[in-house]
């Protein structure tokens, strides 16, 4: 880790590895000056940040105005359940219709899967928005997941790839990166992370012969993964993936071969947060683990101990990585 403070001549990356949100629909003061503190490197937006497409490009517009390099500007926008913003853009089906359909007429299946992503990145892409977190590929194992649910494609490994693989041709086409999640695999337990910590306890093959099988298969055709809040015991007792080396690093970066952005989870989920309640200390640890920008959204004191501690990893690729997702080219 490296101390780099505002103004610090050392400063070596020209954007931060955290992403971090605001409370409205413009920018406070208090907003810009967190936004332009050299941690930061994106934000992330939610339904109250939005009021009409106007107000969303006004607003988009402001926050690129602050950096140069401009901030990475994303949203949870999947469609169904998921979809921060509404009026005056085209409501999304949830992503396991596609699964439901492939079924009965595959082709039709992955038709309407391309479609739907291309629409959802081209109304972001238009509105200054650089990326969804999108897709989900987890497990639809049909149980009572309360964060996953129907945002998942459907309980079968090799259907969920290839509506997935239509659906990142979608948002490329649209000129957009895909961030798959939740990795390692979401799709087994139930306990939401917004509440607690969820823990899995099969072994590392049962998850690799399963759950692992879409990650492994559509790391070619991704630019970012997302990191799931979820304890293994049987393959790291202490931190749930997003913490871990052992996820993180061996079995994500060198086992999988990924070589794209690892993105956190929102590090301000009450149960990651009670797990290591020093704000600080979790984003370290998100870090150590091989996360390249961790989320810490939704608790504003929080993020300013964070960029007040004026800790960051010595990353030499994620100008490139933050590039890449900002603006993507196939």
């Amino acid at each position: 880790m490296t101390q780099i403070c505002r103004g610090d001549p050392l400063l070596a990356l020209p954007l931060g590895p955290l992403i971090v949100d605001i409370a409205g629909l413009r920018l406070t003061n208090s907003d810009r000056e967190i936004l332009q503190h050299p941690l930061v490197g994106g934000i992330i937006l939610f339904s109250r940040n939005y009021q009409s497409r106007t107000q969303l490009i006004e607003l988009t517009t402001q926050i690129k105005q602050l950096r140069s390099p401009e901030l990475l500007i994303a949203v949870d926008h999947e469609g169904g359940r998921v979809q921060r913003f509404q009026t005056e853009f085209i409501r999304l089906p949830p992503i396991e219709e596609f699964g439901a359909l492939y079924e009965t007429d595959p082709a039709a299946a992955l038709t309407a899967a391309q479609m739907s992503a291309y629409t959802m990145a081209s109304e972001l892409r238009s509105s200054g928005v650089d990326l969804s977190f999108a897709p989900v590929i987890d497990l639809n194992k049909k149980i009572n997941n309360a964060l996953v649910g129907g945002r998942a494609i459907h309980p079968d490994p090799d259907i969920v790839i290839a509506v997935a693989r239509a659906y990142i041709a979608g948002m490329h086409q649209a000129g957009m990166s895909a961030t798959a999640k939740h990795f390692p695999g979401h799709g087994s337990i139930t306990v939401d992370p917004h509440v607690g910590i969820p823990r899995d306890p099969r072994h590392f093959a049962d998850i690799e012969n399963a759950d692992l099988i879409p990650f492994k298969k559509l790391v070619p055709d991704l630019q970012a993964i997302m990191s799931a809040h979820i304890i293994f015991p049987e393959v790291d007792a202490q931190y749930p993936a997003t913490l871990s080396h052992i996820w993180i690093t061996n079995i994500l970066r060198e086992k999988l071969g990924f070589k794209g952005m690892i993105f956190s989870d929102c590090l301000s989920m009450a149960g990651v947060a009670k797990l290591v309640p020093d704000p600080v200390q979790r984003v370290q640890l998100a870090f150590a683990a091989g996360c390249d920008m961790a989320l810490l959204c939704n608790d504003r004191s929080a993020v300013e101990r964070v960029v007040e501690s004026c800790v960051v990893p010595e990353n030499s690729q994620l100008a490139e990585r933050i590039e890449l997702m900002r603006r993507f080219k196939k």
